[in-house]
């Protein structure tokens, strides 16, 4: 007579992946969830978010199950202020655990974020394993609470401060992550409208873009033509950016609102201005492009440490977001780009700061610590 098969045993594994609100944590956490999925196809991934944010926006769009819990905005200093909504805590932590309880998870990983804490409460009170990312220099109160309930612990740099923190870097898209800059340039740039071989400028202020940038290149628009720069100039949907006049020979000015494969831009690319959101330091940093960082003049100062440890190590420029005007991109950035060797060695100490494989080791991280409990 043959014996039933164990159900418990061939049941699929069960993720559930929070870190919602902001695309710096949604990017990341669907990136880890694509690595998991190719490592082991047929885990079951569930992300878990709020209607507050991006979530309902980017994480549909990824292709994996959204479930929704009433958001909890929380001090980022562990103080008082957190006993002050207990009763919405609560009922986020019933929401969260009702999810886990439907899924069956066996592992909560969580990149911080609103959703965060009440996901892992849940998971604490269910004793299902967690494991943690921290993207930011300095980490949220969501994640800092993590590291005490897990050892699980992991980070974008060994700049990160956080309990049990492991330094593996930021997941990225396979397509950042493997872009080969070099072989993938030709085609990068015939894609975009960019001549074959004058050095190239990227600016981009991210998905919303950034006034100050604009608005600084476009004030060294002459000067940059002058010196034979081309320049691929990302403006952000919200901002309405003109090219500049060129006259014929003069090096191409391409202004785009929004480009949704950057992978093509960070291959065109031999130099960048940006703001100095982590998954943009951790992006350059591993496809090797060096950059001018412009950090966000807010939450205290956080996008200037993302960037610091990059600049220490010779892979790019910092300048204060009230000091980044055309004067000074034509004088420093114009100066990088026609410093062929001084613009190889910031190249290369980019190249050296970054990490490429964050996900990969993350995702088999997140699989081992499931399948320890799924046994």
């Amino acid at each position: 007579m043959s014996q039933a098969p164990d159900t418990a045993a061939v049941r699929p594994v069960s993720v559930v992946v929070t870190g919602g609100h902001s695309a710096g944590h949604i990017e990341p956490a669907m990136n880890v969830a694509d690595a998991i999925r190719r490592i082991a196809a047929d885990t079951v991934i569930t992300a878990l978010g709020t209607e507050r944010g991006l979530d309902t926006t980017l994480i549909p769009a990824r292709g994996y199950p959204l479930e929704l819990i009433p958001p909890v905005p929380l001090p980022r200093k562990l103080n008082l202020a957190l006993l002050k909504t207990p009763g919405r805590v609560l009922g986020s932590v019933r929401a969260a655990g009702a999810v886990l309880d439907r899924v069956g998870a066996d592992v909560v990983i969580g990149f911080g974020g609103y959703v965060a804490v009440p996901a892992y409460l849940a998971a604490r009170k269910r004793k299902i394993p967690i494991v943690v990312h921290e993207a930011n220099a300095r980490p949220g109160l969501a994640n800092r609470l993590a590291a005490r309930l897990t050892s699980h612990v992991f980070s974008a740099s060994a700049a990160v401060k956080i309990r049990h923190g492991k330094a593996i870097g930021i997941p990225l898209r396979p397509a950042i992550a493997e872009l080969d800059r070099t072989a993938a340039r030709p085609a990068a740039r015939a894609k975009l409208g960019l001549a074959p071989q004058l050095p190239a400028l990227l600016v981009t202020g991210g998905s919303q873009g950034a006034q100050r940038l604009n608005e600084a290149v476009l004030g060294a628009a002459a000067e940059l033509a002058a010196a034979g720069i081309q320049v691929l100039h990302i403006a952000g949907g919200k901002n309405l950016v003109t090219a500049p006049q060129r006259a014929a020979g003069e090096p191409p000015y391409v202004v785009l609102p929004y480009l949704e494969t950057m992978a093509d831009a960070y291959a065109a690319a031999d130099f960048v201005l940006c703001r100095s959101g982590a998954m943009t330091v951790a992006e350059l940093t591993a496809v090797g492009l060096a950059a001018a960082y412009v950090p966000l003049p807010l939450r205290g100062g956080e996008q200037r440490l993302n960037a610091e440890p990059i600049v220490a190590a010779g892979g790019g420029l910092i300048v204060a977001d009230g000091d980044c005007t055309s004067a000074w991109v034509a004088q420093n950035v114009i100066g990088v780009l026609k410093d062929p060797p001084r613009l190889a060695a910031m190249t290369e100490a980019a190249r050296r700061s970054g990490a490429r494989d964050a996900g990969k080791v993350l995702a088999r991280e997140v699989l081992e610590v499931a399948r320890e409990r799924h046994a």
